[in-house]
């Protein structure tokens, strides 16, 4: 099988994140955004969960888009890490190891609506778990767990003070096994190993981290893959075989 390049945005959110467009961010719109894009794939990264993904797997069935299963956890240095995991059973158990160690009950009033909708956009529930906190998990036991699970380990928008891990620490760790680092939509690559001469050492992706309909592939990576699956993924990021990261928007 030949290669091929494609397009991915791998962080973005739906209704369940209580800092979304709740009631525009839903599966179909996420999906048709997406394809209208000729966005090959895409991961869902809700904060603290990832309740949401079957669903918008569901809605993207015949429209071309993978839809990689993952999450966006908040560690206890209030660093966020992006979880993108081979299989549906894996992101499940980090759900669950997620939910063991994460404090606080969601009020909706205060921190947002954190809603659970099914493929056809229905709204089937709600998350009562404050999703906007953080988890008591430092960040080398997030990024443990989340190869334990069968999943990517990605440092989001390290560019950003905010929840940034370089923001946050100061530093990324030496020991710290990340699969690759994420850049916001607000910098570019070549900008990012500019300004942060330290994030060399890692492959470096760039995505949207949308929270609207509006902002999905606002930034996206290139990669050169045979097709769109997450073992596809991982090839590219370690430079397995011909597959690479080529760049991005």
């Amino acid at each position: 099988m030949g290669l091929v390049e494609i397009r991915a945005d791998l962080h973005i959110h739906t209704s369940l994140s209580p800092c979304s467009d709740t009631w525009r961010m839903t599966p179909r719109a996420i999906v048709e955004r997406a394809r209208g894009l000729e966005l090959r794939m895409i991961a869902v990264c809700d904060h603290n969960s990832m309740r949401n993904v079957e669903a918008v797997q569901r809605a993207a069935k015949g429209s071309g888009v993978v839809v990689l299963p993952g999450m966006e956890i908040t560690s206890w240095e209030e660093v966020h890490i992006l979880g993108i995991f081979q299989a549906l059973e894996g992101a499940w158990a980090m759900q669950a190891f997620v939910d063991e160690n994460l404090p606080g009950e969601n009020i909706p009033e205060v921190f947002g609506y954190q809603v659970l909708m099914d493929e056809n956009d229905e709204i089937v529930g709600s998350e009562d778990r404050l999703l906007a906190g953080a988890t008591t998990l430092k960040v080398e036991e997030v990024v443990e767990a989340i190869h334990r699970f069968g999943g990517l380990a990605i440092a989001s928008h390290v560019d950003r003070e905010g929840f940034g891990i370089i923001g946050q620490l100061g530093w990324i760790p030496e020991t710290l096994s990340l699969d690759a680092l994420e850049v916001s939509w607000a910098m570019t690559r070549p900008e990012a190993r500019q300004r942060f001469p330290e994030i060399s050492k890692w492959p470096l992706l760039r995505s949207s981290d949308a929270h609207s309909p509006e902002e999905i592939g606002r930034a996206w990576t290139r990669l050169l893959v045979s097709q769109g699956t997450w073992a596809e993924l991982k090839m590219a990021l370690k430079g397995e075989d011909g597959r690479r990261v080529l760049g991005g928007s």
